[in-house]
């Protein structure tokens, strides 16, 4: 049975549901029933020798873990002797037997059951008269692995979650990427690693997410190198604050083979469950625009004390929006370029590009990733991608171990025209990206190549065909007779000082009521003009210009008496997404116009003549 049959026999256990439950609801009763009996057919086999292993460990008052982990095969147990075909023998007593067989899980896999309040359902059930029922259409489905592997058990979860996510849609966003953003971000990931997506090569790689979710990312970024190179080992790593979507995340991982203890529940700001691990890649789609007061004491004292020894040491962003507070924590968990380097893929919205002037939190954090060469590109996505919002959001793709022709650059995409409309919106989520153009964008990163939409427009500005996607190696087309080329730039190519500038603050002496100026009496001051604060300015100054040059063009010819205070200046950095690329497009002629509204003029006036016949 293929996945997706399996997925809509288990997702027939809805129309029992039908009435007692909502429809969003239906996966806290799927979920939690689906993975107890993955579970329960994956322990079958060993279940005896379990059962007389710990009989014998608990005579001799040994600790019995170890053993009976060994004598599973797994990385959990179940020392229960009923199993789902027993509890169905026992209809009176359903709900007390399930709930002990449940407990004699190990406490991996019984804290999945716990994060899902699986008994708070088993009690809903058991009073809508379902429990039976329900429990019985889940011990007919075969699920043991020489039916159904670990891929195909984990395509069949992936299905159910997704679902489940899109019924719920109002807040799916909150727990779940859409899986065209992930394939791209994966894409970008590993576009550049040939040696671990050569098939044959038998590497082991590990990968994080510290905001986890429902495990998605983690997920495709598995389905992604098994495809491309089967012998490459992926070991998994997350974090994730909500419950559910933790225990959804974990039962993901246990079902796929991965070690469960790799996935920790908790905030990740305020409480890294995977202090001083590195890895090797990493991906993350933090909450935008959500606060942090909550974590605010435990981020400011890891800043204050430790500074760049701890994981937010180049600044703090506004209490308004923590998503940069995960950019930094991922570049805590880069390894060293020495030890193989990092790379990681983050989804942002527009604020950390360009909130905050020089000398902010928000531009410290820009400086310290642009100074160290860490950005290797930013890709714009188009705007309705995401369940629970519509606004623009940006990929960046940092790392620390840069090809020698990135080096000192950044690439910048602008993906935000490569969509097609979608059958069906899902809350605010109306558009997606077709594999064509994911591999469109994997292909202009991995070629680190400037390139430009060109549309040929003949003489009357009429387009002449689809635009086509000119690379800098490309040979543009030819513009016809009176026609021209439309030219709009989708790769460009920036070199880190270019996103930096120098603010300084530019003072007017003070004048008293004779208009003479005001100079200091004492101190430091002696002798000097006084600046007068209400004729304060500030400039930036791009970080590639010299300053004194700059201030003898642009200020003086127009404030001949102004001056520059040193003291203040301060180097920030903004990336303007959206200006660098902006294409001019030139107003029609006066003549034009004026041509065609006598057009629209003559045409009125012929059809009131008609109607006056």
């Amino acid at each position: 049975m293929n996945h997706q049959a399996l997925s809509s026999f288990i997702w027939s256990v809805a129309d029992l549901l039908r009435g007692d439950y909502k429809q969003s609801e239906y996966g806290r009763v799927i979920l939690p029933f689906t993975v107890l009996r993955r579970l329960d057919c994956v322990l079958a086999a060993t279940k005896p020798a379990v059962l007389a292993e710990f009989e014998a460990k608990t005579r001799l008052g040994v600790n019995p873990e170890p053993f009976l982990l060994r004598k599973a095969g797994q990385s959990f147990f179940n020392t229960s002797p009923l199993d789902l075909g027993k509890l169905l023998g026992d209809q009176d007593h359903i709900r007390q037997n399930l709930y002990a067989y449940v407990q004699g899980f190990s406490p991996a896999a019984r804290d999945i059951f716990e994060r899902f309040d699986f008994f708070t359902q088993v009690e809903r059930l058991a009073k809508a008269n379902l429990l039976y029922l329900v429990t019985e259409r889940f011990a007919r489905i075969d699920l043991h692995p020489s039916v159904v592997d670990n891929a195909s058990m984990g395509a069949v979860f992936e299905e159910l979650i997704r679902k489940f996510a899109e019924i719920s849609n109002e807040t799916a966003g909150e727990h779940f990427t859409p899986r065209e953003v992930i394939r791209l971000m994966v894409s970008l990931l590993f576009i550049e690693d040939d040696d671990v997506l050569t098939p044959g090569n038998a590497v082991v790689r590990t990968i994080y997410d510290p905001t986890a979710g429902t495990g998605g990312m983690l997920s495709v970024a598995g389905e992604y190198l098994l495809e491309h190179n089967p012998q490459a080992r992926l070991t998994m790593f997350g974090q994730e604050l909500n419950d559910e979507s933790y225990a959804i995340c974990k039962a993901d991982m246990l079902i796929k083979g991965q070690d469960v203890a790799n996935i920790v529940a908790g905030n990740t700001l305020s409480d890294d469950g995977h202090g001083g691990r590195k890895f090797d890649y990493m991906l993350s789609n933090p909450p935008f625009g959500v606060e942090w007061k909550k974590v605010e004491k435990q981020v400011r004292q890891e800043h204050e004390q430790k500074g760049y020894d701890g994981r937010f040491g180049p600044g703090l962003p506004r209490v308004s929006d923590g998503s940069m507070l995960f950019l930094m924590h991922l570049l805590s968990k880069m390894r060293p370029a020495h030890d193989g380097g990092s790379r990681f893929g983050i989804v942002l919205n527009g604020s950390p590009l360009f909130t905050g002037g020089a000398g902010s939190g928000e531009s410290e954090i820009r400086r310290y990733v642009l100074e160290n060469d860490l950005v290797e590109a930013i890709v714009g996505l188009p705007t309705d991608m995401f369940y629970n919002t519509g606004i623009a959001t940006y990929v960046w793709v940092l790392s620390n171990r840069k090809p020698e022709d990135r080096r000192g650059y950044v690439q910048r995409i602008d993906a935000s025209g490569f969509w097609q409309k979608m059958r069906k919106s899902l809350g605010s989520k109306r558009k997606e990206m077709s594999e064509a153009h994911i591999a469109t964008v994997t292909r202009l990163f991995g070629d680190f190549t400037e390139a430009e939409l060109v549309t040929v427009l003949d003489a009357a500005g009429q387009a002449l065909g689809e635009p086509l996607l000119v690379t800098g190696t490309d040979t543009p087309p030819a513009a016809p007779e009176g026609g021209r080329l439309k030219r709009v730039p989708i790769s460009r190519i920036f070199r880190n000082q270019d996103f930096g500038y120098t603010t300084i603050t530019v003072e007017r002496p003070l004048r008293d009521e004779a208009g003479e100026v005001v100079v200091g009496l004492k101190g430091k001051q002696k002798g000097k003009p006084q600046p007068d604060s209400a004729l304060r300015d500030t400039e930036n100054v791009p970080l590639g210009e010299d300053i004194g040059a700059y201030f003898k063009r642009e200020v003086l010819p127009h404030a001949p008496d102004a001056w520059i205070d040193d003291e203040k200046s301060k180097v920030g950095y903004e990336i303007p997404f959206n200006r660098h690329f902006y294409v001019f497009e030139p107003p029609r002629s006066l003549q034009a116009i004026d041509e065609e509204l006598k057009a629209v003029s003559a045409r009125i006036v012929a059809m009131l003549s008609e109607l006056a016949e």
